[in-house]
């Protein structure tokens, strides 16, 4: 499944392409100017006509330039395309994963399934910058470099080419003993500092009401200096495995010196016996780009893993999986109002609904029909399966049993299609850290500013939007700036404005006290357009005046 993962991660070959040829040509310039420049140096001591020189001075400008205008074309080119497919890569990752929440994602933490998204999805990039360019261009430059010294002297090259497999190999072996355990170790460390940052953000009222702020900021300086051994740990395989290069580089050269002196002025001329003692070190700083590449390859693989084992992973059977029998199905949602629409909106017949890995249905046994204009009010105790209901009827569990949009069975539209059916407005409203314009906007990009104010007047923030500034009033991290009942009417206007023919409304009263619940849900009911429907989940009495049909779910434990 990595495997799969890590080719998606690869730019296209003609994206490609361009950074590897400058790659080769930005480092060929570096062992090109090292060789001409020592060459250049001797045979200029050796005081012949400047003409015969003129050559080598050019040679050694147009190298200097060109290493430095082929890396800057290199990096443009290659991190151009990796950042694109990165792009194209987390939006496949974010769709891999809506279907699987919640359903199946529930064992693992929210630090981790963040720290896939985030850090394991940008590490992936490596794949094409840090991994296979790097070893193609450094594989390349090393075999040409030593082809071009052997037409000089076949020895140094022998000799360079042995001192590069003995010091790859030892500095290859020793970067894998050392950052092996740091690289399965990274995810882990990253996922535990962001859980416990999560935590100290999300409950901070409670941690402060019960004196816990100062044991949480331990936790967090815990899981932070875990995270820097980890990441000491790895650094320090790189600082070794480049200080055994260094050595080689000095070994390859001094043999090369003392193998090649004896024949100095017979059997080799003196400007390019340095030449040949001086390339050892320029192709070892090539070379060294291959064992980057296989430690980088290691991390970047593991965080492959981690992401496909979160994307990749067989869905459990109540989760929903669009079949490959549906792609010629309409991605768009079905016109179910106007004057053609007949007949009811939703028809669910002994619907039954069972979570990931239960052994009993948290619902069973549900029928109800609702047509344009009708309130369905879906009363229980708790864990009676209220919200378990509301995921199913947006497909974000299977069902049993028969669901119907429209007179059309709900497995035949894609997920796609029916949620611009049947919206959802969960307990907790995600709001983002943005003005209210932009938490607006998600709903309906097009949306006008007399649009969002005429939506907030139908949900009763009008006056409350105009006291904070209008549209461009801020709602805080996850909302924190607004109330609980301000937060449900931010998310019916953006029912509203998605033009939802069926509105869910998830327990909206959760959190307000009563006398201020019964206004909210008869304004909530009130601002959804006459010709929808609403289905409202809810766990306190309708107030006076709501007429509605009524349905009550027992208490069952799934």
């Amino acid at each position: 499944m990595s495997a799969t993962l890590l080719q998606r991660a690869m730019p296209s070959r003609r994206r490609r392409t361009p950074g590897i040829v400058f790659g080769v040509l930005a480092d060929a310039c570096v062992v090109g100017l090292l060789a001409l420049s020592a060459w250049l140096i001797v045979r200029a001591g050796e005081q012949p006509p400047i003409l015969h020189l003129t050559f080598a001075v050019v040679g050694v400008r147009a190298l200097a330039i060109g290493r430095a205008a082929f890396r800057y074309v290199e990096r443009i080119a290659s991190h151009d395309a990796a950042l694109a497919q990165l792009s194209e890569l987390r939006s496949e990752t974010f769709a891999a994963l809506v279907p699987r929440v919640p359903g199946a994602l529930g064992s693992h933490r929210r630090g981790d399934v963040l720290a896939a998204f985030v850090d394991d999805v940008d590490q992936l990039q490596d794949e094409p910058l840090r991994v296979r360019q790097p070893f193609i261009v450094s594989t390349v430059v090393v075999l040409a470099s030593l082809a071009v010294l052997a037409i000089a002297s076949a020895t140094a090259a022998l000799i360079l080419l042995a001192v590069l497999l003995v010091a790859g190999a030892a500095a290859a072996l020793l970067a894998a003993r050392i950052a092996a355990r740091g690289d399965r170790e990274l995810s882990a460390a990253r996922a535990a500092l962001v859980d416990r940052l999560l935590e100290r953000s999300s409950a901070a009222e409670v941690l402060a009401a019960f004196g816990a702020e100062p044991l949480q900021r331990h936790r967090i300086a815990e899981a932070e200096a875990h995270l820097t051994r980890v990441q000491l740990a790895r650094s320090r395989a790189a600082g070794l495995t480049g200080a055994i290069l260094t050595v080689g580089s000095g070994i390859a050269s001094l043999i090369i010196l003392l193998a090649l002196a004896p024949i100095v002025g017979s059997g080799i001329s003196a400007p390019v016996f340095a030449a040949a003692v001086i390339v050892p070190a320029a192709v070892f700083e090539v070379f060294a780009q291959c064992l980057q590449a296989l430690v980088a390859r290691r991390t970047v693989a593991a965080s492959a893993a981690r992401v496909a084992e979160l994307t990749e992973a067989p869905m459990p059977a109540e989760v929903p999986v669009e079949s490959s029998s549906m792609e010629d199905a309409p991605d768009e949602a079905p016109n179910l109002l106007g004057a053609d629409a007949a007949g009811p909106l939703i028809a669910v017949e002994h619907l039954g609904v069972t979570h990931p890995g239960a052994s009993a249905p948290a619902v069973s046994d549900v029928s109800f029909t609702l047509g344009a204009g009708e309130t369905l009010v879906i009363t229980g105790e708790s864990g009676s399966g209220k919200t378990t209901l509301a995921l199913a009827l947006v497909r974000l569990l299977e069902y049993t049993g028969a669901y119907r949009i429209g007179g059309v069975d709900a497995r035949a539209l894609t997920t796609h299609a029916l949620r611009g059916v049947v919206g959802l407005c969960e307990q907790e409203p995600h709001l983002f850290d943005a003005d209210l314009r932009q938490n607006l906007k998600f709903a309906r990009d097009s949306a006008s500013d007399a649009e969002l104010m005429d939506v907030l007047e139908r949900v009763g923030l009008a006056d409350w939007a105009a006291q904070r500034g209008g549209l461009d009033a801020p709602v805080g991290e996850r909302g924190v700036l607004v109330s609980g009942g301000q937060a449900q009417r931010i998310a019916l206007a953006r029912a509203i404005l998605a033009d939802f023919p069926v509105v869910v409304l998830d327990e909206p009263t959760a959190g307000v006290d009563r006398d201020r619940a019964d206004r909210l849900l008869t304004d909530l009911i009130g601002a959804v357009p006459a010709d929808r429907a609403v289905i409202l989940i809810t766990h306190t009495a309708l107030p006076g005046g709501v007429g509605a049909q009524r349905l009550r779910l027992d208490e069952r434990v799934g």
